[in-house]
């Protein structure tokens, strides 16, 4: 877990990691996903990839669970995805145990990776469907490996988001069951974090007032990203994010490298 000697970055630095959130609340705004998976891609370039993953849990939260309504179809939903739940919480608490929380080269190289094939899936724009009697057994084993690269990167979207796609579901449903995946893989790695499993660190209460500073940025950015969505294609900035993501993914994984 972070370093309990870890100092509040420079006035500088803090307003680099406020600018990485109101960019990444800005793509979540405008394509309904991207907050995690921007913040750890650009905090990472200059912090450890644990830092970074502790930072972000308070804004994800938030503008997850702000993302999870209309609250009444919320239980219909979550009955339909609740394995894949269950297999996320189990993925990412056995990673942690068994890799670590996110932390060194290795860790970056994965982010890296991971990033470059979620790019790589969204640019390809392969489509396919999962039929319902398969979703019993797909959903949980598809979250235990969301889980998984949770542990590792603090990226929570691959595979969940190709699953959860592959459902069918009409857009504001969509919306919904990843506003539902990403807040459960948030606690999930909040949990892992807080208990530093394997590791036996602790979640500062310093960590946590950052985390909490950095919702206000990423809430703004949010505003931003939803008054742009009415205003541009939304097919066209998600092109671009993604195109960006990969190039940043492929840095990554060669700067870890070498």
């Amino acid at each position: 877990m972070l370093a309990a000697e870890w100092s509040v970055p420079a006035a500088a630095a803090m307003a680099a990691v406020a600018g990485v959130f109101v960019a990444a609340g800005v793509v979540k705004g405008v394509i309904g996903l991207g907050l995690p998976t921007v913040s750890m891609a650009l905090l990472a370039l200059w912090m450890a990839p644990v830092e970074a993953a502790a930072l972000l849990i308070v804004p994800s939260l938030v503008t997850n669970l702000w993302q999870i309504r209309p609250w009444s179809s919320v239980p219909a939903m979550w009955r339909r995805i609740a394995g894949m739940q269950v297999g996320v919480c189990v993925g990412t608490w056995a990673g942690a145990l068994l890799f670590g929380a996110p932390a060194g080269a290795w860790a970056s190289m994965l982010l890296g990776v991971a990033l470059m094939v979620y790019a790589a899936w969204g640019l390809l724009g392969r489509s396919f469907v999962i039929a319902p009697r398969h979703e019993r057994w797909l959903g949980p084993l598809v979250g235990v490996v969301t889980g998984l690269v949770t542990a590792v990167t603090g990226v929570f979207v691959v595979p969940a988001v190709a699953y959860l796609q592959a459902l069918g579901l009409q857009r504001d449903a969509l919306v919904q069951a990843m506003g539902i995946s990403f807040t459960t893989s948030t606690v999930a790695l909040a949990v892992a974090l807080a208990f530093d499993m394997g590791h036996g660190g602790s979640y500062s209460a310093m960590t946590l007032a950052l985390s909490v500073a950095m919702l206000l940025p990423a809430l703004v950015g949010m505003a931003a990203g939803q008054w742009l969505r009415e205003r541009l294609s939304p097919a066209v900035f998600r092109r671009c994010f993604l195109i960006g993501l990969g190039l940043l993914g492929a840095y990554m994984a060669a700067r870890a490298a070498y």
